[in-house]
């Protein structure tokens, strides 16, 4: 009886253990994910494509000369979820200059241009050299927040999620557009079984 618990033993073990992942495939990245009652990236891209289109027929856009010069600086995360705001951003900046109507300057590669002036100073020939003080400015400055509230009775779940975007003038500090996009996801607890 002992010798047969175990050879058994190693083979309970094993089922009862977590499974892996084992096989996957490819999905349309279109293709709605509400997996679970998380931040998604079907949600990432709804408020995307809802703010981008906003921002891009409004006056101080779509009526600018030429192509006004954004600043992306930040999105607070204001929710209990650990999101990812920089690929929000990303993903709004990304969808800003594929549209034709804004430029963007480069907070982040500011570190990068000054390092590339040092290095272009003594190395690079007079004719291609690139000096300070040449760069282009900002007309805009573009951020916001991510709120969300969550109620939850039984089984029963909401999760609403409220995402705004300012573009901020950068000669006057006046709000010259603003733009909001909000979601809510209700979601019902499966109870588990064997």
């Amino acid at each position: 009886m002992k010798k047969s618990l175990l050879v058994l033993l190693p083979f309970l073990l094993v089922s009862c253990a977590p499974k892996a992942f084992q096989k996957g495939q490819y999905e349309n990245v279109n293709q709605e994910n509400n997996m679970n009652d998380r931040w998604s990236e079907t949600d990432m891209q709804k408020v995307v494509k809802s703010l981008v289109e906003s921002m891009v027929q409004h006056r101080s856009v779509s009526a600018a000369p030429k192509p006004p010069v954004v600043l992306v600086t930040r999105l607070q995360n204001k929710t209990s979820e650990h999101i990812d705001t920089q690929s929000i951003m990303d993903m709004v900046k990304i969808e800003l200059i594929n549209s034709g109507k804004v430029q963007f300057v480069d907070k982040e590669a500011r570190g990068d241009i000054a390092d590339e002036y040092e290095y272009q100073k003594d190395n690079a020939s007079a004719e291609t050299a690139k000096e300070k003080g040449n760069q282009t400015g900002a007309d805009l400055i573009l951020n916001g927040r991510l709120d969300s509230i969550v109620q939850q009775i039984g089984s029963d779940k909401s999760v609403y999620y409220k995402v705004t975007l300012n573009l901020t003038n950068l000669k006057s500090g006046l709000i010259v557009w603003g733009g909001q996009k909000q979601l809510r996801k209700r979601f019902e607890k499966q109870s588990v079984g064997w």
